[in-house]
């Protein structure tokens, strides 16, 4: 049983759909002792940092995400990604989840190896660079192409947890993780036709495997 965590920011019904097409169990709530039972949950995010982090602390789950992911996978999608990191600069400086290392910041615009300007926000299909392929999230993923829609992306200067970036003048982590329960994508996978359903599809196999283990 997969659980999506309702706090007022997400696109529910893309990835519960993603779900349901997969033929996944799942359940869509804000109560902590259900989604305490599920095996794995999903972050999603659309919006602004600092209002999904005000309406994360506003219903207390802030120490929930970060309790749950101590024990079972976490995925966070697009907004829901970014707020698994320390800090954002998005509307004024906001702390995050703190889940991985890395800073999430606005594409400047401008490109200094190019002397241009370049649109902002990053939006369309974009290409993955896969950094880690013996990551759970990409290991033989044959697909490589994701769509993007974000002005602001995450600035890290830990390698090891960029599982897959895609080039927007700048390295874009576009898959992150710790390899072991924390996991995001900067892009929707529901809307990534099939590699964005394979990511989905591999970290929802990851969460069947940890359960057996752990069993």
């Amino acid at each position: 049983m997969i659980g999506i965590l309702d706090y007022g920011m997400g696109n529910l019904f893309s990835v519960s759909s993603a779900l349901e097409g997969l033929g996944v169990p799942f359940i869509i709530s804000d109560n902590q002792a259900k989604l305490n039972e599920t095996d794995a949950m999903i972050l999603p995010g659309v919006g602004a940092f600092k209002d999904a982090m005000t309406c994360l602390e506003d219903k207390k789950h802030v120490e929930f995400i970060r309790d749950y992911a101590k024990k079972k996978p976490l995925l966070g999608i697009c907004l829901g990604m970014q707020l698994l990191f320390e800090e954002s600069e998005e509307h004024g400086l906001t702390k995050g989840l703190s889940l991985l290392p890395g800073r999430v910041i606005k594409f400047s615009g401008f490109s200094p190896k190019t002397g241009k300007s370049y649109k902002v926000p990053h939006m369309g299909w974009n290409t993955l660079s896969i950094k880690q392929p013996e990551s759970c999230l990409v290991k033989g993923l044959s697909h490589h192409y994701a769509y993007f829609v974000h002005s602001y992306y995450v600035d890290t200067n830990r390698p090891e947890v960029v599982i897959a970036t895609a080039d927007y003048d700048v390295d874009v982590p576009a898959v992150v993780g710790d390899g072991q329960n924390v996991f995001g994508t900067q892009f929707h996978p529901e809307k990534s036709s099939e590699c964005g359903l394979s990511i989905l599809k591999k970290f929802i196999e990851y969460a069947a495997l940890r359960k057996q283990t752990n069993a």
